[in-house]
């Protein structure tokens, strides 16, 4: 396995924890009540989200192009 490889499975990993802990926080009654008070999440649910989600795309970015080779 070449090096592209393993960091795409890492990204990949990584983006789909820092998701699951996103998601996990939007549904937390505190999150809730204030998303709608104001129609947002908190800043760190949103870097959980937003941070999950480019790691996701970025692995599994390197692992497709990884695999064309």
């Amino acid at each position: 396995m070449d090096n592209k490889k393993i960091g795409g499975i890492v990204l990949l990993v990584v983006g789909a924890v820092l998701l699951y802990f996103g998601f996990q926080a939007s549904e937390a009654p505190l999150e809730q009540a204030r998303e709608s008070l104001t129609g947002d999440y908190s800043d760190q649910t949103m870097l959980y989200l937003i941070g999950g989600a480019a790691a996701a795309v970025a692995g599994l970015a390197l692992l497709v192009r990884g695999r064309r080779r």
